[in-house]
């Protein structure tokens, strides 16, 4: 078995959606960043991709590439995990904290863990997402970002 952890924090700015987990949030603001901003993923995909020792995002998907400008990182993921199939992995579990004091996210919680779940083909027993602040201490604190950590179970379908 093999164990990843992955952390991602963008800065929350107006005029754009917010995505955490793949589900759109309504708020009045969203994170910057490349690609949608989605934190939760990111933090997701670099769990996974550290698991498996094939590198981080933002060397598979780096900030400079056009071809990554917006995209949704749901598809992000979904390289991801077809690269970690590839080198021989499966994802066993996963467990995630979503750091925000505003917007409040607690009434997608759910949301969010059934999408994941279904991302990762997972059942939800296997995902699980918790809702933490920053009682209002530092830039996150403030209502300035989001951040996100993950930590994931890998099995191996072969041996290395």
């Amino acid at each position: 078995m093999r164990i990843g952890i992955g952390y991602d924090i963008h800065r929350l700015v107006p005029d754009r959606p917010l995505r955490l987990g793949g589900v759109d949030v309504p708020a009045p603001v969203g994170l910057a960043g490349h690609s949608d901003g989605d934190v939760l993923l990111h933090a997701v995909c670099d769990a996974l991709l550290g698991a498996a020792a094939l590198g981080d995002i933002g060397s598979l998907f780096p900030d400079t590439d056009p071809a990554t400008r917006g995209i949704d990182s749901t598809r992000l993921l979904g390289i991801v995990l077809e690269r970690l199939h590839a080198a021989g992995h499966t994802v066993g579990n996963l467990d995630t904290n979503l750091i925000a004091q505003r917007p409040r996210l607690a009434p997608h919680q759910a949301a969010i863990r059934e999408r994941l779940a279904a991302l990762l083909g997972l059942g939800p027993s296997h995902v699980s997402v918790k809702i933490r602040s920053n009682e209002e201490l530092d830039a996150i604190g403030r209502g300035e970002a989001i951040a996100a950590q993950a930590v994931v179970l890998l099995h191996p379908t072969h041996a290395d």
